[in-house]
C-alpha cells in the first residue's frame, strides 16, 4: 500500500482547511490537503453562466455569496490576491401580499426587536440564556415587529426560532456592528476566486492537495495519525504527526468520519451546535422582469420568503432564498432528487410578489441553478448556529486534542461570526498557528 508522511494533514479543502494549508506550507510544513470532493471551496462553489443578452460571464453561486461587512481575514486575501468586488446597491421592497411596498419598515420592526434583545442580554445580573422564541414569548412586542424579528432570525441564521439562542445572537449582533455587516459586497470573478487563490498560494509554497479524497476512517495516537483513501481507484494511506479537521459540523454530527479512538468531548460539544437548513435556488432570465432597480425583495407570506439580484449589475438574474423552518419545507420538494416542483414553487411565488403571469416566467426563463446542502453527505446542512446553552461549545470544540488533532470551521468559532467565510477563514488561522506554537515548544 502506497504511504506518504506529512507535518500536517488538512481534512477538507473549504475555506478554513485551504487557509490552514497556506500558512503552514508557507511556514514550511509538509502539508497534504484531502478533499472529498472533485473541486476546492467546500461550501463556496460559484459556476459561471452567460446571459442571452451579453457575452459577460455571470457568477452564480450555489453556496457562499456576500463579503458581509469588512472583516480583515477577507478583506486581506480580497487585496492579496488582487480581486476585483463591488458593493450591493438598489432598492428593498416588500410583497405585503397584494402588492410591493418598501421594504424599510419590516426591517426596522426586526432591527428595533434585535437591538432591543440584544440590550436585555447584557442587562442581565448573570448570562441568562433562552431560545428566541422564549425570549419573544417574554417580552411584549406588536404582532408585525414580532413576525418581522422572527423571519429575520431564521432567514439569516438558517435557524429554528425555537432553539437559536439569544446570548449567541446577541454576541453576533455585536460583532456585526463591529465590522459593518449592513455592507453587502461580492467578489467580481465570484467567490470561488477566494479559495482557488488560496489553493494557488498553498501548492506554491510546497503543499499538496488530493481531490476526491474522502477521509472516513482517522486512526490517531499521540503524535501519530493515520488515515486511508480510496484515491485515483486505488487505496492511499497518509500518516502525518497533527491533523486539522474541518469538515462542516453536519459532517461531524452524522459520523461522517470515524475517529480510532473517538476525541469524545470535541464530538460532545458538536453535538452541542445545530447546523441549519437553506433553500437558494438561482433563476438567469432572458429578460428583466422587473422595473425598479430592485436589490432585494422580501415576502413573508410567500415560500421563499427573500429574493435578491445582483444589482448594481444588470444582468437578469435572481436568486430566492429561505432559511430554517421554511427552508425544510421547500428543501422537501426536492427529496427524491427531482427539484422541478421546487423551481414551479420558486417561480409561482415570484410571479404572485411581481404581478405576472406564471406562465410568462416559465416562458422567460434561461436556465437555473440548485444544489440541496442539506443531502449533500459532505455538508449535511448550510452552516452553523448556536441553540440556547451553548454558548461555550464553539470555544470548546478549538481546543486541541493531545496537540494532534485541531479542529477548525465557521463552527468553532468564538468572536460571534459564525456561518460566515470570514469566520472559517480565522479559525482555520487559528489551528495553524496552534499548530506551529506546539511545534516550536517541542523542538
Amino acid at each position: 500500500m502506497n504511504e506518504t508522511r506529512y507535518d500536517v494533514l488538512i481534512i477538507g479543502a473549504g475555506a478554513a482547511g485551504l487557509n490552514a494549508a497556506r500558512l503552514l506550507a508557507q511556514a514550511g510544513r509538509r502539508v497534504a490537503v484531502l478533499e472529498a470532493r472533485d473541486r476546492v471551496g467546500g461550501r463556496i462553489w460559484t459556476l459561471s453562466q452567460t446571459t442571452n443578452n451579453s457575452s459577460h460571464k455571470l457568477p452564480v453561486e450555489l453556496g457562499a455569496e456576500f463579503i458581509h461587512g469588512l472583516p480583515a481575514e477577507t478583506w486581506a486575501l480580497v487585496s492579496e490576491a488582487n480581486l476585483s468586488t463591488y458593493e450591493l446597491s438598489g432598492s428593498s421592497l416588500w410583497f405585503s401580499g397584494s402588492g410591493l411596498k418598501s421594504g424599510s419598515e419590516q426591517r426596522g420592526n426586526a432591527e428595533r426587536v434585535i437591538e432591543e434583545m440584544t440590550q436585555w442580554v447584557s442587562a442581565q445580573p448573570r448570562l441568562e440564556d433562552l431560545s428566541f422564541a422564549a425570549y419573544m414569548k417574554r417580552i411584549s412586542v406588536d404582532s408585525a415587529s414580532a413576525q418581522a424579528a422572527t423571519n429575520y432570525v431564521e432567514g439569516f441564521n438558517a435557524a429554528d426560532q425555537q432553539r437559536i439562542s439569544v446570548a449567541s445572537l446577541a454576541q453576533q449582533q455585536r460583532a456585526e456592528d463591529a465590522i459593518c455587516a449592513d455592507r453587502l459586497f461580492r467578489v467580481e470573478a465570484g467567490y470561488s476566486a477566494i479559495p482557488e487563490f488560496l489553493t494557488q498560494q498553498c501548492l506554491r509554497a510546497g503543499g499538496e492537495l488530493f481531490l476526491d479524497a474522502e477521509v472516513k476512517k482517522l486512526a490517531w495516537k499521540r503524535g501519530d495519525i493515520s488515515v486511508e483513501t480510496t484515491l485515483h481507484g486505488g487505496i492511499r494511506s497518509f500518516r502525518a504527526a497533527r491533523a486539522v479537521i474541518t469538515v462542516p459540523l453536519g459532517v461531524l454530527q452524522n459520523d461522517g468520519i470515524e475517529f480510532d479512538p473517538r476525541p469524545v468531548e470535541i464530538l460532545r460539544h458538536a453535538s452541542r451546535l445545530a447546523m441549519g437548513a437553506v433553500m437558494r435556488l438561482g433563476l438567469v432570465f432572458e429578460r428583466k422582469l422587473w422595473s425598479e432597480p430592485l436589490s432585494f425583495l422580501f415576502a413573508p407570506s410567500e415560500l421563499p420568503s427573500t429574493w435578491w439580484t445582483p444589482m448594481p449589475h444588470e444582468a437578469p438574474a435572481l436568486t430566492a432564498w429561505a432559511g430554517g423552518p421554511k427552508a425544510e419545507a421547500l428543501l422537501r420538494l426536492a427529496a427524491d432528487g427531482n427539484a422541478d416542483p421546487l423551481l414551479q414553487q420558486c417561480l409561482f411565488s415570484l410571479a404572485k410578489c411581481l404581478g405576472r403571469p406564471l406562465e410568462e416566467m416559465n416562458r422567460a426563463l434561461s436556465s437555473w441553478h440548485f444544489h440541496d446542502w442539506h443531502s449533500d453527505p459532505f455538508a449535511r446542512g448550510a452552516y452553523s448556529y448556536v441553540p440556547a446553552g451553548a454558548l461555550d461549545a464553539p470555544g470548546k470544540m478549538q481546543r486541541p486534542v493531545e496537540e494532534t488533532l485541531y479542529f477548525a470551521g465557521e463552527h468553532t468559532d468564538t468572536s460571534g461570526h459564525w456561518g460566515t467565510v470570514h469566520a472559517a477563514l480565522a479559525t482555520g488561522k487559528s489551528a495553524a498557528l496552534s499548530i506551529l506554537r506546539s511545534a516550536a515548544a517541542h523542538g
